[in-house]
């Protein structure tokens, strides 16, 4: 059975190319030319209807003629279930590295600049679904440890060597988002629309008086984090490796 992936690209000629080229590797590349129709591609193959199959990867172009790709990135990060898990490999003209690091800091797995080889496209996505094979279970685990944190989705609580710590519901909404995406910053949009559901105004600060509150809850030292980091200008990221 072929691989299902899907690029976002408007440039017709380098799409075909590559359809034809991961044909022969036994991938199947579904095209859309906007970011819009794209995003609507996503919806439509995760509504579990007949013939809608969810791609293994998308392969988004960074200049696309209704929307950059990093607010199509964006958009899908702030998705729920297995539309937001889906891997992303960003293409771009530019040459600017500035280019790379908020692609990747907005969510994005991997990173291509133009012109490239079809050789190497081929390699970079074999390396991100064995990485997302390797890294990923079927559906997540209750709980998530960090050292001596331990977040339990099904109690709904959180406890740190033991000891419950009180958190509000959307506080512990805000905490668990963070840590399923531990080692990936996430910008203060991105917690509150995967939290909330719908966009938020970027300067509304009430994020960072919640983060500060859960910071009181879990941190040893509040004043100098160790689990919940901030990025300045960006927003936040949960660490890996904690204690």
């Amino acid at each position: 059975m072929q691989a299902p992936l899907l690029m976002i690209e408007d440039d017709a000629r380098l799409a075909r190319m590559v359809v034809e080229y991961l044909a022969q590797s036994g991938f199947i590349v579904q095209l859309e030319a906007t970011g819009q129709a794209g995003l609507n591609h996503l919806q439509t193959s995760s509504g579990g209807g007949v013939g809608a199959t969810l791609p293994q990867l998308i392969i988004l172009d960074l200049m696309l003629p209704d929307m950059d790709g990093l607010e199509v990135c964006r958009r899908i990060r702030a998705q729920t279930g297995a539309v937001a898990q889906t891997p992303i490999l960003m293409l771009t003209a530019k040459g600017d590295p500035m280019d790379r690091i908020i692609g990747l800091e907005m969510g994005a797995d991997d990173y291509l600049p133009k012109p490239f080889e079809p050789r190497e496209l081929l390699a970079r996505i074999r390396a991100v679904l064995r990485r997302k094979s390797d890294g990923t279970a079927d559906a997540p685990s209750s709980q998530l440890n960090f050292g001596s944190l331990t977040l339990d989705r099904d109690a709904r609580s959180v406890t740190v060597h033991g000891q419950a710590c009180e958190l509000t519901s959307y506080q512990f909404d805000l905490l668990v988002t963070l840590a399923d995406r531990a080692g990936r910053v996430l910008t203060r949009d991105q917690i509150m629309e995967a939290v909330r559901g719908r966009e938020l105004d970027a300067f509304d600060r009430s994020i960072d008086v919640h983060m500060g509150r859960i910071r009181a809850a879990i941190e040893a030292d509040p004043k100098q984090p160790r689990r919940i980091l901030t990025v300045r200008g960006v927003g936040y990221v949960f660490a890996r490796q904690q204690d």
